[in-house]
């Protein structure tokens, strides 16, 4: 485990970013675990700024994302592929083909898990993957419960996270209550993960994933069994360090 301190909220992005820009711009090709949120819109934004000024190519990188929300459309303004086309993807000369995310409105859940986690192991995991953390210690939308959930499944989202998230949206009755998720073998299956935390709300949180004992009740804690964890922390985050 690697711990990155940054200044503030700008300095984590452009820190973050970096290890992004380093991989791709090394590896042409490479194959990229994405997330959403506020945490990471200064990693795209910076992200884009290098492709914008010629100094990083995307049309051969390949990306999965952690998850999406059961019964939002792709076109839906808070779901994560509108997300992704509208903070990273539209900016840069990616492939849409070569970008990949479940589909919220699948027919048959258990399917669409089923299928992507094909996707995803297909891959053999990401390069990189990158992730926020939830205040409740969730990575992905893996929620605290009994046992760690291996592969892509649909979950039933704690009303921590349907809290937090009705910041996105004009009313907490919108968010969507389900999402499909990778699971944590998809997860820790990538060759090196960055975790990106911000703000002096996740101090508490960001130092039991890391210091506490590992167990499912806090998912994120599960990252301490990674070869190779980097966490890029504003100093907010790393208050209680």
């Amino acid at each position: 485990m690697r711990i990155i301190k940054a200044k503030d909220y700008e300095d984590m992005s452009r820190k973050a970013a970096s290890i992004f820009f380093a991989r791709t711009f090394m590896r042409p090709d490479s194959v990229l675990g994405l997330a959403t949120g506020s945490s990471v819109l200064g990693l795209y934004a910076s992200l884009v700024e290098s492709h914008r000024k010629g100094d990083l190519d995307f049309s051969g990188v390949r990306t999965f994302n952690l998850d999406e929300y059961v019964g939002l459309p792709a076109d839906s303004d808070q779901s994560y592929r509108y997300y992704m086309n509208d903070n990273l993807f539209r900016h840069v000369n990616i492939r849409i083909e070569n970008t990949h995310l479940p589909d919220g409105m699948a027919k048959d859940t258990d399917t669409e898990c089923k299928r992507y986690n094909s996707v995803v192991e297909g891959f053999g995991g990401a390069d990189v993957q990158l992730l926020g953390l939830g205040l409740n210690g969730h990575i992905g939308f893996n929620e605290p419960g009994d046992s760690f959930v291996g592969g892509v499944h649909a979950v039933d989202l704690d009303e921590s996270t349907i809290k937090a998230n009705s910041r996105f949206f004009a009313d907490e009755g919108d968010v969507p209550r389900r999402a499909i998720t990778m699971g944590i073998r998809n997860i820790m299956m990538a060759g090196k993960i960055v975790l990106c935390v911000s703000g002096a709300q996740k101090a508490g949180i960001l130092r039991e994933v890391l210091c506490g004992e590992i167990t499912p009740r806090v998912p994120g804690s599960v990252l301490q069994l990674h070869r190779d964890l980097i966490v890029v922390a504003d100093e907010a985050a790393l208050s209680r360090f």
